[in-house]
Parts: structure tokens; C-alpha cells; sequence
């Protein structure tokens, strides 16, 4: 994640610091986790951890981890991958985890395994990337990210071309500087529990 600008392998540095830093989140928060499995067992049937296919460094696919904040099958009702603010499929467990974002630490272990980075373009659906421009697929040119310039700029209450914009930004400034400006309004932007919903596609203005 960090690197001074004189390092020869930046790449190496950032990957080692996502291991590290993921590793030791992982352990520190292991009890809420396992709290978290816990409520959402008890209140709703079905796994408490949510998998789903996502986008990643150069559009390869893989399984992104969450804690499950929605009712079994939820991508087969209502508005299926398509999630609103008060979406009656969010469980009560799964609201509070969505507002303070702790369904997103099973990330974690997307960044242990390489498939993710702490910061980055957040991982986006397939069907989503096939609709990108030529442009907007710079944005697979980096690892996605659990937190990035675009999620503290606004997370899903932006439309996803400003998103985009956002995020090749990002790309084409990558510093320690910036890294820790958005760690810094990350934190900010947890405790406010803002930005979460936009509407049935979440901003996206293509098809899902």
C-alpha cells in the first residue's frame, strides 16, 4: 500500500503491506467477526458468508467475501443484484452491519489470498466491466481496493461514470500521500455511515 518514492519495487512493498496489515486486521477483529456469524445465523437461515463473482486486476474473476446482510437468495427477488436503502431483503443484522461496514471485513482475506489490495477501485461486477469503454477499463490496470479515492468521494451515492473517473485518478496518482488522505476520510466516512444507497443500481447506468 505504502512505498517510498525511491523504492525500486513498489509492488513488491505494497503487496507485503497489504499482507501484513490484512493479516493483523483479521486477527484483531476475529471476534467481531465471529459475532457478526453469530447474529446473522441466528436471524436468518442460510450461510452467513456471502460469495459473489467479481472483477479484479486485468478483469480476472474472483470471489468476493462479505458477511451476509440480505435474506438467503436475495439475488433472486425483488430487484435481484440491485440494492436500494430500506430494500425489505436487508436483514435487521445485516442494516447494521452495511452502515458500519463491517460486512466488508471478510475482504480481508480477498487481500491475503492477492485478489484484493487495502486500497484500490473497488471490485465491480462482470457484467458491469463488459459495459465499460476502452477508457473506463483502465480502471482493472490495479488491484481493487477495499476502500479508494471514489468510496471516500461519495461511495454509491455517485453515478458510476464519476465513480470510474474517480478511480483512474487514483491510478494515475497513486502516492503515499494520497493513500493516507483516503485511509483518513475512510474512517471518517465508516463513523457516518453515508453514501451507502443510489437508488435501485446503486448509480450504475447500464444493465445489471
Amino acid at each position: 500500500m505504502f512505498f517510498p518514492p525511491h523504492c525500486e519495487n513498489p509492488a513488491v512493498i505494497r503487496r507485503a503491506i497489504d499482507i501484513a496489515v490484512s493479516a493483523t486486521l483479521l486477527t484483531l477483529n476475529s471476534p467481531v467477526i465471529a459475532l457478526a456469524v453469530l447474529a446473522i445465523r441466528l436471524e436468518s437461515p442460510g450461510p452467513a458468508i456471502y460469495r459473489q463473482r467479481r472483477s479484479g486486476l486485468h478483469g480476472r474473476e474472483f470471489e468476493v467475501l462479505k458477511l451476509r446482510t440480505m435474506v438467503q437468495g436475495a439475488e433472486q427477488m425483488g430487484a435481484g443484484l440491485a440494492v436500494d436503502e430500506n430494500d425489505a431483503r436487508i436483514t435487521r443484522v445485516g442494516a447494521f452491519l452495511r452502515r458500519t461496514s463491517l460486512d466488508e471485513l471478510p475482504n480481508l482475506v480477498n487481500v491475503l489470498r492477492g485478489e484484493m489490495s487495502l486500497i484500490g477501485p473497488r471490485p465491480t461486477l462482470p457484467a458491469q466491466v463488459a459495459q465499460y469503454t476502452e477508457r473506463q477499463r483502465g480502471r482493472l490496470a490495479v488491484r481493487p481496493g477495499i476502500t479508494g479515492w471514489a468510496q471516500v468521494h461519495g461511495r454509491a451515492s455517485l453515478p458510476w461514470s464519476e465513480r470510474i473517473e474517480l478511480d483512474l485518478y487514483y491510478i494515475e496518482h497513486r502516492s503515499l500521500a494520497l493513500d493516507l488522505r483516503i485511509l483518513w476520510r475512510t474512517l471518517a466516512i465508516v463513523a457516518g455511515g453515508s453514501g451507502l444507497y443510489k437508488g435501485q443500481a446503486g448509480g450504475w447506468e447500464g444493465e445489471l
